[in-house]
């Protein structure tokens, strides 16, 4: 059957206006996409929705056309996390936030304390990453209801460690410090500017190039998955590790309570029968998926993860922090260097006072366990997590007069490059 000229024509025509039809889409608006499902955003055994009712149901999103460079530092408790958040929070271009996520904990699961139970994980988790989605958004609204009690007129007195940020003491925030005023204390803030409006700190949260958040309430790397995969982030993620022999003495010390058989082990030499080895295990569990994941190189992490030692940057701080900007890409402010040259020559009695404190010789720091624990103690660490010391670079004592030698340095010289 052979086509008249006529509807050859009329064919031709209507192939030409469907074409224009959609230039003129979709050069009329941004492009845009809906959010492809993943398993990682399940919570409790959810079922992954069909694609075409997300795309009806979810609010479409661009890309992060800006960007904006999101830094997540990815630590557990008492591994020097609060000093290398410090590192971003000094820059005055860096929106930083300290521990948001323990609001999610204290709302959801408040008496969770490293627990390895599935559904509690998953509970957190779910919950995690979808404020730190938000939070990457400069969307404050989300973690307001998270905070007991809730936030009057998006005002509120109960953000967890707001005098952390400085972003959080100055203006818009609050005018009771100028934008140059550098060594803002942080009981110093929360005494002047007891209350934070979150619709300011939004504001102030889009006015900066950057924005650093610090987390210690997720266990391991593969849980971010779905973050580090969001075309809208540009998440760049910062493992810090630690020596487990050193978060555990460093913890002993700041929460006696929790740790309070572990203090008695130290002071008697006699292992208590009740004694939660989880406190210890866990750290190494986590640490040892964590690491394992990020030093294979998986394809979803390329230019995206950088592993650094807590010893490598209490030893040489200015050098290390150079490397990770390098890493991020971005410039190292004076305001930062300035902040190390101050904050890394203290005294350990004074760190010791102030639980969350960063004043401190950092080197002498960095293994100072060793005058505080146990041999016994050591010697059960290093058999429990004998995996990651090798991994990360930590050589075990045979002895304890080898563990007291301090000249006898326990850290190997390693280079973690990281993963562009």
């Amino acid at each position: 059957m052979q086509c008249s000229w006529k509807a050859v024509i009329l064919l031709a025509l209507a192939s030409i206006a469907i074409q224009y039809t959609a230039i003129r889409t979709f050069t009329a608006k941004p492009f845009q996409i809906c959010p492809v499902p993943s398993p990682l955003n399940c919570v409790l055994g959810q079922e992954t929705e069909a694609f075409d009712r997300i795309c009806d149901e979810y609010p479409y999103f661009t890309y992060n056309v800006s960007r904006k460079t999101h830094i997540l530092i990815l630590a557990t408790t008492r591994s020097g996390s609060s000093f290398v958040g410090q590192l971003f929070n000094q820059h005055s271009d860096v929106f930083y936030l300290f521990e948001p996520l323990y609001h999610v904990q204290m709302t959801l699961i408040p008496r969770l304390s490293h627990s390895k139970n599935t559904a509690d994980r998953r509970v957190m988790l779910g919950a995690s990453r979808d404020l730190l989605r938000s939070l990457y958004d400069c969307d404050f609204y989300f973690l307001e209801s998270y905070i007991k009690p809730q936030p009057v007129n998006h005002t509120t007195d109960k953000l967890f460690r707001r005098g952390a940020s400085r972003a959080l003491c100055s203006p818009p925030v609050c005018d009771a410090f100028s934008p140059s005023e550098a060594n803002i204390e942080e009981g110093d803030c929360v005494k002047k500017c007891p209350s934070v409006n979150m619709t300011l700190a939004a504001d102030s949260c889009r006015e900066r190039r950057h924005m650093a958040i610090k987390v210690v309430r997720v266990p391991e790397i593969n849980d971010l998955r779905a973050l580090v995969e969001d075309p809208r982030l540009n998440l760049k993620i910062i493992q810090l590790v630690r020596d487990p022999r050193g978060i555990l003495s460093s913890r002993i010390e700041t929460f006696r309570d929790t740790y309070r058989l572990w203090r008695i082990w130290r002071a008697t030499g006699r292992k208590p029968y009740n004694l939660d080895l989880t406190q210890l295990t866990v750290v190494c569990e986590d640490f040892l998926n964590s690491v394992s994941t990020g030093l294979s190189q998986p394809h979803w992490l390329k230019g995206k993860y950088m592993l650094v030692r807590y010893e490598d940057l209490a030893r040489n701080p200015l050098q290390k922090t150079k490397d990770i900007y390098e890493y991020l890409g971005m410039s190292l402010d004076k305001n930062v260097v300035k902040w190390i040259q101050t904050n890394t020559r203290g005294s350990n009695e004074l760190s010791a006072k102030h639980k969350y404190g960063t004043v401190r010789d950092s080197a002498a720091n960095a293994e100072n366990w060793r005058l505080k624990l146990s041999y016994d103690m050591v010697d059960y660490t290093q058999t429990v997590c004998q995996q990651i010391l090798h991994q990360l670079g930590y050589k075990a004592v045979n002895s304890p007069e080898e563990l007291k030698n301090m000249s006898l340095t326990l850290v190997e010289d390693r280079t973690f490059v990281p993963f562009l």
